[in-house]
């Protein structure tokens, strides 16, 4: 996972009690910042993409 560029979500205000999202090319990938090493989700970008609009429409 070295090769994802990662980012903690913007209403985390400073805390580990958070989740990170990573970009590399052509995927997206999700872990916990607080156990890092406990796993991370990977995904295409079209899914997460589809992922986000769910949860911005309210149908998730």
């Amino acid at each position: 996972m070295n090769n994802f560029q990662w980012c903690k979500s913007s209403y985390c205000g400073g805390i580990n009690n958070c989740v990170e999202v990573g970009q590399a090319p052509g995927v997206v990938a999700v872990r916990d910042t607080k156990n890092r090493d406990g796993g991370t989700l990977v995904v295409d970008r079209g899914t997460f993409a589809a992922f986000l609009a769910a949860v911005k429409s309210g149908r998730l």
